[in-house]
């Protein structure tokens, strides 16, 4: 028992240091960019260079989740998130946009397709 409450004290602390350093991570960074954000055109080529590191990071994700998916999404066949995903990009055009149509209708259509 002794054994049980110095493994789950050890446990505690380390998740507190990690939400400590990884807090701090996300502060300082947001920080320097208040900084300097005066400072940088938004037509410089420094910021066009984040824009897409920043987008080509969220294509990235959002690849691995359709292709390789966790957690309930992985229960449905490739073909199926594959639908849906185009279903919604076309929707998002048509829309001009709109990102509340497609999100509402990807639930809908992802969990009337995998269903059947």
């Amino acid at each position: 028992m002794l054994f049980y409450l110095e493994a789950n004290m050890e446990s505690n602390q380390f998740i507190l240091i990690a939400i400590i350093v990884t807090s701090l991570a996300t502060f300082i960074s947001r920080f320097m960019g208040a900084l300097t954000s005066e400072r940088v055109s938004v037509k410089s080529k420094i910021f066009l260079w984040f824009n897409c590191v920043a987008y080509s990071t969220l294509a990235a994700l959002l690849g691995r989740m359709i292709i390789f998916p966790a957690g309930v999404l992985a229960e449905s066949e490739l073909i199926v998130r594959l639908i849906v995903i185009f279903t919604c990009v076309i929707l998002f055009i048509m829309t001009k946009k709109n990102l509340v149509i497609p999100t509402i209708i990807s639930a809908i259509l992802l969990s009337v397709l995998t269903n059947f």
